[in-house]
């Protein structure tokens, strides 16, 4: 299955064996990657390269997280993970996720993540980006939500 990532309705997944337990739940850890995935969608949805950014001494990293784990995903459901900016400073985004099944609309997992802007080489905090800053305040802009 292709991942994309639709703004109104975030990116789609299907859960495969690999990403299960001996009893095709899914496993925990597997949430983060399925969020990470869904963040980074967001950011290419929008015409930001991540590679150029590697380019110019620009990484991302997870900072702080939170997260609540409600019902289970098992093997071949079909999800739809989100990822939306909700506040940002001058070196990190925060974001609200959540890992929905698209059956039911069941919330499975849903989480706080805090991603702050780094310098590749040295792995020091650095201010955002001048395009990933323009993105969040457009963002700000069209969705009350962001702040």
């Amino acid at each position: 299955m292709t991942e994309r990532y639709e703004p109104s309705l975030g990116l789609s997944i299907r859960v495969y064996i690999e990403d299960t337990d001996a009893g095709g739940i899914v496993y925990h850890a597997t949430y983060l990657n399925y969020m990470e995935r869904a963040r980074t969608e967001w950011v290419r949805s929008r015409g930001v390269g991540l590679r150029a950014g590697l380019a110019d001494n620009v990484s991302y990293v997870v900072q702080r997280l939170s997260i609540h784990y409600g019902v289970p995903a098992r093997l071949d459901d079909e999800l739809r993970v989100t990822a939306e900016p909700v506040t940002y400073g001058r070196v990190w985004m925060d974001f609200r996720q959540q890992v929905i099944r698209l059956h039911d609309e069941a919330v499975l997992a849903s989480a706080d993540v805090r991603v702050a802007c780094v310098a590749l080489d040295s792995g020091r905090p650095r201010r955002l980006p001048e395009n990933m800053l323009a993105l969040l305040e457009s963002d700000r802009k069209t969705n009350s939500h962001v702040k």
